[in-house]
């Protein structure tokens, strides 16, 4: 199932819940989806972020409420700095993929058996060229580039 954002020519934006991008193609082309504010057929397909599935899902965690001596002064700057956040970024997209399974060259064929349901589900991270992810995000199948590992670097 891919979420896709979509928009009409009266610039009303919406969602719609799809099967693949195969199927929104093949219900647009036979008029059966419409802007659901003023019924218009002439929709558009707007970017969307992608969904990354996760080795394994747990509920969210719930923060402990903060004590009165954890809560920051009024006007105190409790955002972490631009660096320290983007290094957290990668430092957390290393680490799942040093977790994921490496498929190499196969990455198109082995995203495409988890997606149609063939095999199972599990993160996998490999190679792919330009053309084979457009193919692979026009069938609504998400990846997502990761940085490359700390020992790949040296």
């Amino acid at each position: 199932m891919i979420v896709l954002d979509l928009c009409c020519d009266k610039e009303h934006r919406f969602e719609g819940w799809f099967g693949s991008a195969g199927a929104f193609e093949a219900q647009l082309a036979r008029h059966l989806v419409e802007c659901p504010t003023c019924g218009s057929k002439n929709l558009q397909r707007l970017p969307s972020a992608p969904y990354v599935q996760t080795r394994h899902a747990s509920p969210p965690q719930v923060p402990a409420p903060a004590s009165p001596a954890e809560i920051p002064a009024a006007g105190q700057d409790t955002s972490p700095s631009a660096p320290a956040a983007a290094a957290a970024v990668v430092s957390m997209l290393r680490k799942l993929a040093h977790e994921a399974e490496d498929v190499g060259a196969r990455l198109p064929e082995e995203a495409r058996k988890i997606h149609y349901g063939e095999t199972e589900a599990r993160s996998i991270r490999g190679a792919a060229s330009r053309d084979e992810v457009e193919e692979l995000l026009e069938e609504g199948i998400m990846l997502m580039p990761v940085p490359p590992l700390e020992e790949d670097l040296h």
